[in-house]
């Protein structure tokens, strides 16, 4: 975590969070164990850039993915920013259109506070 407490955590950070507060949640909701990462972004040398676009990596897939349906929605899929300054590229809003015509629920979340607000309301039916 940032040990500067005066900065915004990073998306690294807030997604290490929000997978640190499902692991403790498994008990009450053992649908979180199948909540997973999408290692799509990040910064990449350029070999291992080419390797994972052959290997089907796409720009702007969503972050973060629980395949647990619920309501009219096949799963959950949320793309993570930090809490303040996180910006979604046209890749992603691209992405999330796509998704959400496919019948899935894919939203954004700033922080992981929100981002576990999303998945309680997501588990329990609300707002579907």
């Amino acid at each position: 975590m940032n040990r500067n407490r005066n900065l915004t955590p990073t998306e690294s950070d807030e997604q290490a969070a929000l997978f640190s507060w499902a692991a403790m949640m498994r008990g009450k909701r053992p649908e979180l164990q199948l909540l997973f990462h999408i290692p799509n972004g990040g910064v990449r040398s350029k070999s291992e850039a080419a390797r994972f676009k052959s290997e089907g990596v796409k720009p702007g897939v969503p972050d973060i993915c629980l395949p647990v349906a619920r309501g009219p929605y096949h799963g959950l899929y949320i793309e993570l920013k930090r809490q303040k300054g996180g910006r979604i590229s046209e890749a992603q809003k691209k992405w999330l259109t796509e998704l959400s015509l496919q019948g899935y629920l894919a939203v954004v979340a700033y922080g992981w506070k929100e981002a576990s607000q999303i998945i309680e309301d997501y588990l329990d039916g609300k707002g579907l």
